[in-house]
Protein backbone atom coordinates (compact mmCIF):
# COMPACT_ATOMS: atom_id res chain seq x y z
CA UNK A 1 0.00 0.00 0.00
CA UNK A 2 1.36 3.61 -1.00
CA UNK A 3 2.41 5.67 1.94
CA UNK A 4 2.20 2.65 4.33
CA UNK A 5 5.31 2.69 7.21
CA UNK A 6 7.38 -0.38 6.81
CA UNK A 7 10.39 0.56 8.89
CA UNK A 8 10.95 1.56 12.64
CA UNK A 9 11.84 5.05 12.33
CA UNK A 10 9.90 7.71 13.06
CA UNK A 11 9.71 10.67 10.74
CA UNK A 12 8.94 13.61 11.81
CA UNK A 13 6.59 15.96 10.60
CA UNK A 14 7.67 19.96 9.88
CA UNK A 15 7.74 21.95 13.15
CA UNK A 16 8.49 25.25 13.97
CA UNK A 17 10.24 24.55 16.79
CA UNK A 18 13.86 24.43 15.36
CA UNK A 19 13.33 28.09 13.74
CA UNK A 20 11.61 29.78 16.88
CA UNK A 21 14.07 28.38 19.28
CA UNK A 22 16.71 29.76 17.49
CA UNK A 23 15.19 32.92 16.79
CA UNK A 24 14.75 33.38 20.23
CA UNK A 25 17.94 32.84 21.18
CA UNK A 26 19.45 35.35 18.97
CA UNK A 27 16.98 37.67 20.39
CA UNK A 28 18.25 36.71 24.00
CA UNK A 29 21.51 37.41 23.93
CA UNK A 30 21.89 39.81 21.40
CA UNK A 31 19.38 41.76 23.74
CA UNK A 32 21.78 40.43 26.50
CA UNK A 33 24.71 42.52 24.27
CA UNK A 34 22.68 45.38 24.32
CA UNK A 35 21.58 45.68 28.01
CA UNK A 36 25.49 45.29 28.62
CA UNK A 37 26.34 48.58 26.88
CA UNK A 38 23.51 50.54 27.85
CA UNK A 39 21.65 50.22 24.72
CA UNK A 40 17.85 50.93 24.87
CA UNK A 41 15.29 48.24 25.20
CA UNK A 42 18.14 45.76 25.24
CA UNK A 43 16.63 44.13 28.49
CA UNK A 44 13.29 43.88 26.55
CA UNK A 45 14.62 42.15 23.87
CA UNK A 46 16.69 39.68 25.98
CA UNK A 47 13.16 38.89 28.39
CA UNK A 48 11.18 38.52 25.03
CA UNK A 49 14.06 36.23 23.39
CA UNK A 50 14.34 34.25 27.01
CA UNK A 51 10.44 33.93 26.77
CA UNK A 52 10.75 32.24 23.89
CA UNK A 53 13.20 29.86 24.71
CA UNK A 54 11.47 28.51 27.62
CA UNK A 55 8.41 28.21 25.12
CA UNK A 56 10.11 26.21 22.83
CA UNK A 57 11.61 23.89 25.71
CA UNK A 58 7.65 23.34 27.17
CA UNK A 59 6.25 23.10 23.30
CA UNK A 60 8.97 21.14 21.64
CA UNK A 61 9.73 18.66 24.78
CA UNK A 62 6.09 18.26 24.90
CA UNK A 63 5.21 16.86 21.61
CA UNK A 64 8.45 14.21 22.27
CA UNK A 65 6.73 13.10 25.03
CA UNK A 66 3.23 12.86 22.82
CA UNK A 67 5.30 10.78 19.93
CA UNK A 68 6.12 8.62 23.29
CA UNK A 69 2.43 7.99 24.09
CA UNK A 70 1.16 7.51 20.66
CA UNK A 71 3.66 4.82 20.04
CA UNK A 72 6.32 6.59 18.00
CA UNK A 73 9.14 5.25 19.91
CA UNK A 74 10.02 2.22 18.75
CA UNK A 75 13.09 0.15 20.19
CA UNK A 76 15.14 1.75 17.32
CA UNK A 77 13.86 5.52 17.56
CA UNK A 78 14.90 4.38 21.22
CA UNK A 79 17.74 3.53 20.90
CA UNK A 80 19.06 6.43 18.75
CA UNK A 81 17.23 8.76 21.69
CA UNK A 82 19.92 7.00 23.84
CA UNK A 83 22.71 7.55 21.64
CA UNK A 84 21.89 11.98 22.10
CA UNK A 85 21.40 11.43 25.23
CA UNK A 86 24.87 10.47 25.76
CA UNK A 87 26.26 12.43 23.65
CA UNK A 88 24.59 15.38 24.79
CA UNK A 89 26.35 14.40 28.60
CA UNK A 90 29.43 13.88 26.94
CA UNK A 91 29.44 17.43 26.09
CA UNK A 92 29.13 18.75 29.39
CA UNK A 93 31.67 17.07 30.64
CA UNK A 94 33.53 18.66 28.29
CA UNK A 95 31.96 22.01 29.42
CA UNK A 96 33.74 20.94 33.44
CA UNK A 97 36.88 19.88 31.60
CA UNK A 98 37.08 23.34 31.00
CA UNK A 99 36.14 24.88 34.59
CA UNK A 100 38.53 22.24 36.25
CA UNK A 101 41.32 22.79 33.48
CA UNK A 102 40.99 26.47 34.73
CA UNK A 103 41.49 25.67 37.99
CA UNK A 104 44.27 23.62 37.80
CA UNK A 105 45.95 26.06 36.02
CA UNK A 106 45.18 28.77 38.50
CA UNK A 107 46.76 26.28 41.12
CA UNK A 108 49.45 24.45 39.35
CA UNK A 109 51.19 27.67 38.26
CA UNK A 110 50.08 30.11 41.18
CA UNK A 111 50.47 34.11 40.47
CA UNK A 112 52.41 35.97 43.69
CA UNK A 113 49.21 37.53 44.80
CA UNK A 114 47.66 38.22 48.58
CA UNK A 115 44.76 39.25 50.00
CA UNK A 116 44.48 42.40 52.40
CA UNK A 117 41.67 43.64 54.15
CA UNK A 118 39.90 42.55 51.40
CA UNK A 119 42.05 43.86 48.39
CA UNK A 120 44.03 42.47 45.90
CA UNK A 121 47.70 42.75 46.09
CA UNK A 122 50.66 41.79 44.10
CA UNK A 123 53.65 40.44 46.15
CA UNK A 124 56.86 42.22 45.12
CA UNK A 125 60.45 40.31 45.36
CA UNK A 126 63.38 41.09 47.16
CA UNK A 127 64.27 43.76 44.45
CA UNK A 128 61.05 45.19 44.32
CA UNK A 129 61.01 44.46 40.35
CA UNK A 130 60.35 40.88 40.49
CA UNK A 131 57.45 39.13 41.59
CA UNK A 132 57.84 36.67 44.53
CA UNK A 133 56.84 33.01 44.16
CA UNK A 134 53.38 32.46 44.12
CA UNK A 135 51.11 30.44 45.71
CA UNK A 136 47.48 28.80 45.59
CA UNK A 137 45.21 30.15 47.13
CA UNK A 138 46.44 33.22 47.61
CA UNK A 139 48.36 34.71 50.93
CA UNK A 140 45.86 36.25 53.09
CA UNK A 141 42.79 34.41 51.87
CA UNK A 142 39.87 32.72 53.61
CA UNK A 143 38.59 29.36 52.18
CA UNK A 144 35.43 27.36 53.04
CA UNK A 145 35.54 24.41 55.29
CA UNK A 146 35.68 21.44 52.87
CA UNK A 147 33.91 19.20 55.69
CA UNK A 148 31.51 21.91 56.31
CA UNK A 149 28.33 22.22 54.29
CA UNK A 150 29.92 20.79 51.38
CA UNK A 151 30.71 17.54 52.85
CA UNK A 152 27.04 17.77 53.71
CA UNK A 153 26.02 17.99 50.01
CA UNK A 154 27.92 15.39 49.56
CA UNK A 155 26.30 13.26 50.89
CA UNK A 156 23.20 14.60 50.20
CA UNK A 157 23.95 14.07 46.33
CA UNK A 158 25.37 10.45 47.23
CA UNK A 159 21.99 9.83 48.98
CA UNK A 160 19.81 11.05 45.88
CA UNK A 161 21.62 9.32 43.53
CA UNK A 162 20.88 6.07 45.41
CA UNK A 163 17.17 6.83 45.88
CA UNK A 164 16.73 8.08 41.63
CA UNK A 165 18.16 4.90 40.99
CA UNK A 166 15.44 2.92 43.84
CA UNK A 167 12.88 4.85 41.30
CA UNK A 168 14.18 3.19 37.92
CA UNK A 169 14.50 -0.32 39.81
CA UNK A 170 10.85 -0.03 41.14
CA UNK A 171 9.87 1.10 37.50
CA UNK A 172 11.21 -1.63 36.10
CA UNK A 173 9.59 -3.85 38.40
CA UNK A 174 6.45 -2.11 38.21
CA UNK A 175 5.98 -1.93 41.88
CA UNK A 176 3.19 0.88 41.52
CA UNK A 177 0.16 1.28 43.14
CA UNK A 178 -1.28 -0.07 46.39
CA UNK A 179 -3.06 1.19 48.64
CA UNK A 180 -3.16 5.32 49.54
CA UNK A 181 -3.04 5.78 53.32
CA UNK A 182 -0.60 8.33 56.07
CA UNK A 183 1.58 11.05 54.46
CA UNK A 184 2.41 9.41 51.08
CA UNK A 185 -1.45 8.47 50.66
CA UNK A 186 -2.05 12.31 51.28
CA UNK A 187 0.53 12.82 48.14
CA UNK A 188 -1.41 10.45 45.70
CA UNK A 189 1.13 7.40 46.67
CA UNK A 190 0.42 4.10 47.22
CA UNK A 191 1.59 1.90 49.07
CA UNK A 192 3.82 0.40 46.80
CA UNK A 193 4.26 2.80 44.45
CA UNK A 194 8.58 2.75 45.04
CA UNK A 195 8.60 5.17 41.89
CA UNK A 196 6.93 8.04 43.25
CA UNK A 197 8.40 7.57 46.54
CA UNK A 198 12.30 7.61 45.03
CA UNK A 199 11.41 10.28 42.46
CA UNK A 200 9.84 13.00 45.84
CA UNK A 201 12.68 11.93 47.48
CA UNK A 202 15.20 12.71 44.63
CA UNK A 203 13.54 16.00 44.17
CA UNK A 204 13.85 17.22 48.03
CA UNK A 205 17.26 15.87 48.30
CA UNK A 206 17.94 17.99 45.14
CA UNK A 207 16.36 20.92 46.29
CA UNK A 208 17.90 21.26 49.96
CA UNK A 209 21.22 20.73 48.10
CA UNK A 210 20.41 23.76 45.65
CA UNK A 211 19.22 25.47 49.11
CA UNK A 212 22.42 24.95 51.24
CA UNK A 213 24.59 25.76 48.53
CA UNK A 214 22.79 29.27 47.73
CA UNK A 215 23.47 29.97 51.67
CA UNK A 216 27.29 28.66 51.12
CA UNK A 217 27.38 31.32 48.68
CA UNK A 218 25.79 33.90 51.13
CA UNK A 219 27.85 33.44 53.33
CA UNK A 220 31.24 32.69 51.37
CA UNK A 221 34.79 35.05 52.06
CA UNK A 222 35.47 36.16 48.95
CA UNK A 223 33.56 37.81 45.91
CA UNK A 224 33.29 36.33 42.59
CA UNK A 225 35.71 38.91 40.53
CA UNK A 226 38.96 40.05 41.31
CA UNK A 227 40.84 36.81 42.12
CA UNK A 228 41.91 33.86 40.38
CA UNK A 229 40.72 31.50 42.71
CA UNK A 230 37.31 32.84 43.48
CA UNK A 231 36.50 33.05 39.82
CA UNK A 232 37.50 29.70 39.03
CA UNK A 233 35.49 28.33 42.41
CA UNK A 234 32.06 30.01 41.44
CA UNK A 235 32.18 29.37 37.95
CA UNK A 236 32.94 25.40 38.35
CA UNK A 237 30.72 25.30 41.29
CA UNK A 238 27.90 27.25 40.20
CA UNK A 239 27.77 25.81 36.75
CA UNK A 240 27.47 22.23 38.46
CA UNK A 241 24.48 24.46 40.55
CA UNK A 242 22.67 24.86 37.59
CA UNK A 243 23.20 21.51 36.39
CA UNK A 244 21.84 20.23 39.91
CA UNK A 245 18.54 22.79 38.92
CA UNK A 246 17.90 21.76 35.57
CA UNK A 247 18.29 17.90 36.45
CA UNK A 248 15.45 18.78 39.43
CA UNK A 249 13.54 20.21 36.96
CA UNK A 250 14.35 17.26 34.63
CA UNK A 251 12.90 15.03 37.85
CA UNK A 252 10.00 17.44 38.69
CA UNK A 253 8.34 16.60 34.95
CA UNK A 254 9.14 12.58 35.22
CA UNK A 255 7.09 13.16 38.22
CA UNK A 256 4.14 14.88 37.08
CA UNK A 257 4.65 11.88 34.09
CA UNK A 258 4.43 9.30 36.59
CA UNK A 259 1.13 10.48 38.20
CA UNK A 260 -0.29 10.63 34.55
CA UNK A 261 0.75 6.94 33.91
CA UNK A 262 2.92 7.47 31.12
CA UNK A 263 5.83 5.34 32.06
CA UNK A 264 5.94 1.20 31.29
CA UNK A 265 8.71 -1.11 32.62
CA UNK A 266 9.70 -1.42 29.04
CA UNK A 267 9.22 2.29 27.87
CA UNK A 268 10.56 5.08 29.99
CA UNK A 269 13.38 6.70 27.96
CA UNK A 270 12.34 10.15 29.77
CA UNK A 271 12.75 8.82 33.17
CA UNK A 272 15.99 6.93 31.93
CA UNK A 273 17.41 10.15 30.46
CA UNK A 274 16.50 12.11 33.56
CA UNK A 275 18.19 9.39 35.84
CA UNK A 276 21.39 9.69 33.77
CA UNK A 277 21.56 13.21 34.04
CA UNK A 278 21.10 12.97 37.89
CA UNK A 279 23.95 10.53 38.04
CA UNK A 280 26.23 12.78 36.00
CA UNK A 281 25.75 15.58 38.24
CA UNK A 282 26.80 13.57 40.87
CA UNK A 283 29.65 12.14 39.53
CA UNK A 284 30.86 16.04 38.66
CA UNK A 285 30.67 17.14 42.18
CA UNK A 286 32.52 14.13 43.73
CA UNK A 287 35.45 15.70 41.55
CA UNK A 288 34.31 19.25 42.70
CA UNK A 289 34.56 18.51 46.20
CA UNK A 290 37.92 16.98 46.01
CA UNK A 291 39.80 19.22 43.89
CA UNK A 292 38.20 22.28 44.82
CA UNK A 293 37.24 21.91 48.15
CA UNK A 294 39.99 19.92 49.90
CA UNK A 295 42.72 19.87 47.58
CA UNK A 296 42.61 23.35 46.43
CA UNK A 297 42.27 24.69 49.91
CA UNK A 298 44.30 22.46 51.41
CA UNK A 299 46.74 24.83 53.57
CA UNK A 300 44.43 27.49 53.48
CA UNK A 301 43.38 29.71 56.52
CA UNK A 302 39.34 28.11 56.98
CA UNK A 303 36.78 31.03 57.11
CA UNK A 304 35.31 30.82 60.48
CA UNK A 305 37.92 27.97 61.72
Amino acid sequence: MAGAKNHDYHILPPSIHPLMGSMSALLAFGGLVMWMHKMPYGGIVSSIGWLGIFYTFYAWWSDVVKEAQGGDHTPVVQLHLRYGMILFIASEVMFFVGWFWAFFDFSLFPQPLQVIEGAVEIIQGPNSVTHAAGQFPAKGLEVIDAFGFPLLNTLILLCSGTTVTWAHHALINNERGGEKTGLWGALGVGNNDNLKKGLWITILLGLLFSSIQIYEYAHAPFAFKGLNYSSAFYMATGFHGFHVFVGTIFLIVCLVRSYKGHFTPRQHFGFEAAAWYWHFVDVVWLFLFVAVYVWGGWGAPVHGG
